[in-house]
């Protein structure tokens, strides 16, 4: 029986070395990565994937040149104004995880927007991850609780696995089965740490904006070939995933 990643986390890596390569300026790379990601949806829906996160902006990103960084601000900003309706038209809903307040005012009323049009979509939840950090987001939920313990609101001994993933920025989402990265480097990056604890790692030499549905299929085919134990035996690994499907339909 083919098991279909419940939720997939790509790293989109690769699309300044994939300009590069062709004498192009980097944001020509940025643009097509973008072209992947629309087609990839797609796939994504076909497949029955049913959550699909990636990683468009880390927190370090922030420091590479500064044109690159306005490029891609001006990508992000034309994604969410002209292909809002593909998402509509596709059955997808978005959701952004990141520090926003980093990004001008119009860019953020643009996000909220699009989440709000999106909100009722139910095919695909698409989480785009701008400005994000795994480290800063557990460091940020931490304090949370920090604070919360020292005002009397909670009591310490309730906080458990379940509490802190309720204060993290991912709290919606469910455990991640299948974390792809693309370009051929082989590293989480500060990605979604805390939902990675169990995720099943491919790593792909394609660069993202060559990446098709077809890459996509060879990556679920090996995420198929694989026992998933969860810490336990095999017996436990259906139970398991039986679980989180119900949990998070």
């Amino acid at each position: 029986m083919v098991k279909t990643p419940h939720h997939t986390a790509i790293i989109m890596d690769g699309n300044r070395r994939w300009a590069k390569g062709r004498g192009l300026e980097i944001i020509r790379g940025h643009n097509q990565g973008a072209e992947s990601l629309k087609d990839i949806c797609r796939a994504a829906s076909q497949s029955q994937i049913r959550w699909l996160t990636v990683f468009a902006f880390s927190a370090q990103n922030w420091s590479r040149p500064e044109p690159e960084v306005s490029g891609l601000l001006k990508l992000m900003r034309r994604f969410l104004m002209r292909d809002i309706e593909d998402l509509m038209h596709n059955n997808i809903r978005l959701r952004v995880i990141g520090n926003r307040i980093n990004f001008s005012d119009d860019l953020q009323m643009l996000i909220n927007k699009s989440e709000m049009l999106t909100a009722e979509n139910t095919v695909l939840n698409l989480t785009v991850a701008l400005d994000f950090g795994g480290q800063q987001d557990i460091t940020q939920a931490t304090r949370q609780i920090a604070e919360e313990v020292a005002a009397g609101v909670i009591d310490p001994k309730l906080v458990n696995n379940d509490f802190l993933k309720s204060r993290l920025q991912t709290a919606v989402l469910p455990p991640v089965d299948l974390l792809i990265r693309t370009g051929g480097e082989k590293r989480i990056s500060n990605f979604l740490l805390w939902d990675l604890s169990y995720a099943e790692l491919y790593f792909s030499e394609i660069y993202w904006p060559d990446f098709k549905a077809s890459d996509l299929e060879a990556a679920i085919t090996e995420f198929n070939n694989r026992e998933r134990r969860f810490g336990g035996n095999h017996a436990d690994n259906d139970k398991k995933l039986s679980t989180i499907s119900s949990d998070t339909t």
